[in-house]
């Protein structure tokens, strides 16, 4: 199987000799669960994007310092590359501004959330069990980073996981298209870093909680064969 990995971000540069940029931390997690994967990489806000939505068997993005709200001409192309993906039923999983991109695509709509940022490790349900959540497990613990959230759902989709700080977590339309606001590909070290870099935008009392709650375990490894799972779902 090949994916697409639709860069969105890049990790700050003070960062990366640690933990590396975006594309290398999926192919890193994707390979230690199927190590046949191949890999291409769009930076989408160069205007790449594939010329034909065939050129992979399936697409994830990256999450992004930018928001889906923000106005900007390379985030409006990539709605319409998803809007593509959907009429052509192409297997595409959303991560973070990806999920928020998905659902305003479609129909949904996206907020800057009363809630305040989601920093750390989210605590989340699963409300509805699909077939391709193997090895199963009833709750998922994901690092976040985030302030807007998805408010309003596009219709058709499906609540797969939930929390009260998020209550529209995890998304499933129909059988190609999958979301999720946590990050399975991020780190828990990675998660530390990145919030202390921003604890200048982020208030006090949740950098210390973010940090205090990166103590729990994290189950990125298994959204993420919970994903690769979903692609070659058919």
């Amino acid at each position: 199987m090949k994916i697409g990995i639709l860069q969105c971000d890049d990790v700050q540069e003070k960062l990366q000799p640690e933990f590396g940029n975006y594309p290398q931390m999926f192919r890193d997690m994707m390979l230690q669960i199927d190590p046949q994967l191949e890999f291409a990489v769009y930076d989408v806000r160069l205007g790449e994007l594939p010329a034909d939505i065939d050129d992979c068997d399936a697409y994830i993005t990256s999450g992004s310092r930018h928001g889906v709200l923000d106005g900007l001409a390379w985030v409006a192309e990539l709605e319409d590359f998803i809007r593509r993906l959907d009429a052509g039923k192409k297997k595409f999983a959303g991560i973070c501004f990806g999920h928020q991109l998905l659902a305003q695509a479609l129909g949904g709509a996206v907020e800057k959330s009363e809630r305040g940022w989601g920093v750390g490790m989210s605590f989340n349900q699963i409300d509805v069990r699909k077939a391709w959540m193997e090895p199963f497990k009833p709750a998922i613990d994901l690092v976040v980073s985030h302030q807007d959230q998805v408010s309003a759902l596009p219709e058709g989709f499906e609540v797969l996981a939930s929390s009260a700080f998020c209550p529209y977590y995890m998304l499933q339309y129909q059988n190609h298209l999958l979301s999720v606001q946590g990050h399975p590909e991020f780190s828990r070290d990675y998660s530390r870093a990145l919030t202390i870099s921003r604890q200048n935008r982020i208030p006090p009392s949740r950098v210390r909680e973010a940090l205090h709650s990166l103590s729990a375990d994290v189950d990125d490894l298994l959204v993420m064969r919970w994903i690769i799972n979903f692609f070659y779902d058919r």
